[in-house]
């Protein structure tokens, strides 16, 4: 887990004296270059504040890092299991190469066997991997005002079409559909579990998704009418405090988000919404409890139906919610992540999540 590591000062140190005593160990992914490496890497250092710091390759893979060309960090795990290694080697010397399941078998892996593999170790594919980081980059030409034809071509698809239709798959629209600033902005923020898709309006924070959320499609044409189209690329302040704080939490430093938010729902809906906010990091509820917090108590469907409704991942802590048997329920992020934040926020001590007015 990360919160073995020492503190951010601390690793900082260690990358500035190249201290081997935490090869293995720890990596530091670098904003700035979108590279992670060894704390020995020989390479210029990074400022500190580009500096994030993980005790996992995979931490750094699904932060949406490339592997450093100069210290290699993923040679020492391969080991561990050569295959993964291999594959994540290959996509990052080859980022042109639109990867298929033919490319997996012609480098002699069983197709299964890899699938449970990633599945395992990230909670995706290595194809679901690959397309994400295709559309990524595609996202981020488009966000600099770039043509749909060069988001086209730096994505790797076969034609505009194609990815036109991969894009409308993620955003509920197609490039040309996006207005010209926005009266709310959407970007591709990076996380150590996995990507996601924030809107934002110059004063408010409106969605924060997990990039393969089945439902953030249709969550993002609501917020378009909404804006009554107005909806672009790009980011406003409540998108780079967000993710500050998100660095900050993922870091073991701080559990509590104060970017201002905007809840899109019914009244019964809001309800819910805040109550969720009032449960403390390192502490879940029942549905059942959670109902009879707002005085609702025979409404625990419909708090149910609520919680799963919730478009403010992370900062909404819906994955607070257990079934009445404490089992990981409902959670659109994947059951694989609602543990892995649970087991995150063990680690810090009681406190109320931000409550927005």
């Amino acid at each position: 887990m990360m919160f073995d590591l020492p503190n951010h000062d601390a690793l900082y140190k260690a990358l500035l004296a190249r201290d081997p005593a935490y090869d293995g160990r720890a990596y530091v992914c670098v904003s700035s270059t979108g590279v992670f490496c060894r704390l020995t890497c020989p390479a210029r250092k990074p400022k500190s504040e580009n500096c994030t710091f993980f005790a996992s390759i995979g931490e750094c893979i699904e932060a949406g890092y490339r592997a450093c060309k100069r210290c290699h960090p993923m040679a020492p795990a391969a080991e561990a299991d050569p295959a993964i290694a291999a594959l994540l080697a290959a996509l990052d010397e080859r980022p042109d190469i639109r990867w298929s399941e033919r490319h997996i078998t012609q480098m002699g892996f069983d197709l299964s066997t890899i699938r449970r593999s990633f599945k395992r170790q990230f909670g995706m594919t290595f194809l679901e991997m690959t397309r994400q980081r295709r559309l990524r980059e595609g996202f981020e030409v488009l966000s600099q005002g770039d043509k749909v034809i060069d988001a086209q071509h730096s994505a790797s698809f076969d034609s505009p079409s194609a990815f036109r239709a991969a894009f409308a798959r993620l955003m509920g629209c197609a490039p040309a559909d996006l207005s010209k600033g926005g009266l709310l902005r959407a970007d591709w923020i990076s996380s150590p579990l996995g990507d996601l898709i924030v809107v934002s309006s110059a004063s408010h924070l409106h969605l924060l998704e997990f990039v393969e959320r089945k439902a953030l499609p249709r969550e993002l044409s609501r917020l378009r009418a909404f804006a009554k189209g107005d909806l672009g690329l790009g980011r406003y302040a409540p998108t780079d405090q967000v993710e500050a704080e998100l660095a900050a939490f993922f870091a073991g430093q701080n559990a509590s988000f104060d970017t201002p938010l905007a809840f899109h729902g019914s009244a019964f809906t809001k309800e819910v919404w805040h109550a969720l906010c009032d449960i403390p990091a390192g502490e879940t509820r029942t549905y059942s409890e959670l109902a009879r917090t707002i005085g609702r108590p025979s409404a625990t469907r419909a708090v149910a139906r609520a919680n799963g409704a919730n478009q403010i991942a992370l900062l909404v802590p819906c994955h607070r919610v257990l079934g009445a048997d404490g089992a990981l329920t409902g959670y659109g992020g994947g059951l694989w992540r609602k543990q892995k934040l649970i087991e995150i926020e063990r680690q810090y001590q009681k406190g109320p999540i931000h409550d927005p007015s």
